[in-house]
C-alpha cells in the first residue's frame, strides 16, 4: 500500500479540438509539482504537438468533431474507451460539449475513480429547435455522469442551474472565474510588450503609428458577432479617416460569416486580416479598443488578455462577458445584435482617449487582483484532493522543492 501511494495521480485531460488545450498552458507543471502525473487527449493537430513539447506532458489523438455525427462519435467513444482501460486515470477532466460527453460516457464505462466535466460555454444559447434539444440532452447526461460540474463563469453557471441541466450544489466556479485566469505578469505585460512591438505588428499589416485602430481577436463565425462587427466599421469608417480594424483570427469553416461581410473583410484596405497567431500580446498592443459583439461566451478569455494589455473593451451583455467586463469601468457592454450600440461605444471611446485610458487601467489592475492563473491552479488542486478524499482514494505527494520547474517555483 505504501507503494502505491508514492505513485503519481493519473489526472487526463481530455477536449474536442487540441487549440482548446492552450487554456491549459502552466497548469500541467503546477499540479505536477503537487504530484499528479497529467496527460492530455484531443483530436490530432500541430497545437496537440506543441502542447505536449511546452508542458512536457503525453499526448493521446482521438478523432472528434465539434459537430454532430453519430457515426463517427460512436467511433470516438470506442477508442476514448479503449484509452481509458489503457491508461487507468484517477481522475479524467473533460473540457467542451462534445469531448465532455464522449468522455464522461466512456470514463462511466470504464468506471473511472473521479470524473470532473467543465463548462467552457453552452452552443445551446443560440441555437433552437431539435438541435437545442440535442445539445439540452448532451449537457444533461455530461453533468449527470461527472462526480463534480466546473464552470468558468457564475453567469453561464446560473443559465446552467436555470435550465435544470446540473443541480446548483453540483456545479462550481473556481476562484473568480475563467477557464486558466491571465498571465498578466509575463506574457500579457504591456511593460514587456511595448512601443517596438506595436510598431512593428503596425508596420507588419501596413497600419500607419498615428492611425487609431479598432481590434477583434477570435474565430471569424457568425456566432463571434462579425456581422455586428462589419455594420458598425461601416458607420465608423467615414466619420474617421484614419481608422483601422485589425482582425486576429481564421474563419470558422462550419460557422462562416455572411458572404458580404467575408467580402468586406477581404477587400477594404483599411481591415486588416492576420489569420490565427499564437503571440497575441504584441497585436494587442497595436490596438487602441477591442470590438467583441459575440452572440455567445462561457467567459471570454480575449477579454481578459485585452485588460492585462490595459486595451478596453466593447463587449456584448450576454453571459460570460458580463464576468469579463465591469461595465463603465473596465469596458463597455452593449446589447447583443445591435449595431448601431457598438459603433457607439467604440466611437466613445476614439473621441476619449482619457476615459479609454482610465478604463485600460482599470481593466489591468482588475486582472492581476481577481484572474492570476495561480489561484485558478491552487483551487483546482484542493477540488481534486477533495474528490480523491471522498472516494477514500491516495492522495498526490508533493515532489521535493528541487524537482519544481521555473513556473512551478514562481507558481508556489
Amino acid at each position: 500500500m505504501a507503494d502505491d501511494k508514492r505513485k503519481p495521480v493519473k489526472v487526463l485531460h481530455v477536449t474536442t479540438v487540441p487549440e482548446t488545450l492552450g487554456v491549459l498552458v502552466g497548469q500541467a507543471g503546477y499540479m505536477k509539482s503537487r504530484g499528479f502525473a497529467i496527460s492530455a487527449l484531443s483530436s490530432e493537430g500541430d497545437s496537440l504537438k506543441r502542447f505536449a513539447a511546452s508542458e512536457n506532458v503525453p499526448v493521446y489523438s482521438v478523432g472528434m468533431t465539434r459537430r454532430i455525427t453519430p457515426l463517427r462519435d460512436l467511433l470516438a467513444l470506442l477508442r476514448l474507451w479503449q484509452h481509458l482501460r489503457r491508461i487507468r486515470p484517477h481522475i479524467v477532466h473533460a473540457h467542451t460539449p462534445k469531448a465532455g460527453l464522449l468522455t464522461m460516457i466512456a470514463a462511466w464505462l470504464v468506471r473511472v475513480d473521479v470524473r470532473v466535466y467543465h463548462v467552457h460555454g453552452l452552443p445551446l444559447i443560440t441555437v433552437s429547435g431539435l438541435k437545442r434539444t440535442i445539445l439540452r440532452w448532451t449537457e444533461t447526461i455530461s453533468c449527470r455522469l461527472s462526480h463534480r460540474v466546473l464552470c468558468v463563469s457564475r453567469s453561464v453557471r446560473d443559465v446552467i442551474v436555470a435550465e435544470q441541466l446540473c443541480a446548483r450544489g453540483k456545479i462550481k466556479v473556481l476562484a473568480s472565474g475563467s477557464a486558466n485566469g491571465t498571465d498578466a505578469t509575463e506574457r500579457f505585460n504591456p511593460k514587456k510588450v511595448g512601443k517596438k512591438d506595436r510598431e512593428q505588428v503596425r508596420r507588419t499589416c501596413g497600419i500607419p503609428c498615428e492611425a487609431q485602430v479598432v481590434g477583434f481577436v477570435g474565430r471569424i463565425a457568425r456566432e463571434k458577432g462579425v456581422l455586428e462587427l462589419a455594420e458598425a466599421w461601416k458607420l465608423l469608417r467615414g466619420e474617421f479617416p484614419s481608422l483601422h480594424l485589425l482582425i486576429v483570427g481564421q474563419v470558422e469553416s462550419h460557422d462562416p460569416p455572411q458572404p458580404d461581410v467575408e467580402c468586406l473583410f477581404r477587400d477594404d484596405p483599411r481591415i486588416h486580416l492576420v489569420g490565427f497567431v499564437t503571440d497575441t500580446p504584441p497585436f494587442y498592443a497595436a490596438m487602441d479598443v477591442l470590438a467583441l459583439p459575440t452572440y455567445r461566451e462561457g467567459f471570454g478569455t480575449v477579454l481578459l488578455e485585452c485588460a492585462a494589455m490595459t486595451i478596453p473593451a466593447v463587449a456584448t451583455r450576454i453571459p460570460g462577458c458580463v464576468d469579463a467586463v465591469c461595465d463603465e469601468i473596465t469596458g463597455t457592454l452593449v446589447p447583443v445584435r445591435d449595431a448601431h450600440s457598438l459603433s457607439g461605444a467604440i466611437r466613445s471611446y476614439l473621441q476619449e482617449p482619457g476615459r479609454r485610458w482610465k478604463h485600460g487601467q482599470a481593466a489591468r489592475t482588475r486582472v492581476l487582483q481577481d484572474f492570476r492563473p495561480e489561484r485558478i491552479w491552487e483551487e483546482l488542486y484542493q477540488e481534486y484532493v477533495r474528490l480523491l478524499r471522498e472516494k477514500g482514494l491516495p492522495l498526490p505527494q508533493r515532489r521535493p522543492v528541487h524537482e519544481a520547474t521555473d513556473v512551478e517555483s514562481r507558481a508556489a
